[in-house]
């Protein structure tokens, strides 16, 4: 299960883009906290901390006490040009509230895909897989296991087994979370190999 992390936070006194960026200058980080039917209230965050957490690269579906406050992270934006973090959304949340999180897919067993061994690609389609489940249980990661799988095979929601308490935030479709597809020498016809003639490309 993801660890629950913690973060400090002072009262933001005011609001507006000059006081956040005033705020950023003394190297902290505007948020707000929102939701479970509470007032937003506005903090500030040190930014080298909030980068540590940043840094742990599940912080997005970890719980986030803040002074005491069991929040997620729901939305952290970046400056286009430095990447430093510019404004962080957290979303107040109980400690067995139903939450939905994107949480990251790993595949194991690649020496046991016969698609993989003749050199096959795995081309994964979803990174993160969205889940429902309670906030005390946010899994880590989803392990797919790629044993079996051959050139041209798709691996679908249907194939992975999720962690007890999990299920799919898309209920609709049994989507591709990945493909093996074929090398492009294998998939590319004798014509697609031809030198070009002269005076063609460059």
């Amino acid at each position: 299960m993801s660890e629950t992390l913690t973060l400090s936070a002072e009262v933001r006194e005011r609001a507006g883009k000059g006081a956040s960026r005033a705020i950023r200058r003394q190297g902290r980080v505007p948020a707000v906290i929102y939701g479970n039917n509470e007032a937003p209230e506005g903090i500030h965050l040190e930014e080298r901390e909030l980068m540590k957490a940043l840094m742990t690269g599940h912080f997005m579906n970890s719980v986030v006490m803040i002074n005491g406050t069991r929040t997620l992270p729901k939305d952290v934006q970046f400056h286009p040009v430095t990447d430093r973090p510019l404004h962080v959304d957290f979303l107040r949340i109980g400690e067995h509230s139903t939450v939905t999180v994107e949480v990251p897919v790993r595949f194991e067993n690649e020496e046991a895909s016969p698609g993989l061994k003749r050199g096959g690609v795995l081309n994964i389609v979803r990174h993160e897989l969205s889940l429902v489940c309670d906030a005390a249980e946010i899994p880590d990661e989803i392990v797919i296991d790629l044993k079996g799988f051959d050139v041209g095979d798709s691996i679908h929601l249907s194939h992975v087994t999720l962690p007890q308490g999990s299920k799919s935030a898309i209920t609709d479709r049994d989507f591709t979370i990945a493909t093996i597809v074929a090398p492009s020498g294998l998939k590319s016809s004798e014509g697609d190999n031809e030198t070009p003639a002269e005076g063609e490309g460059a």
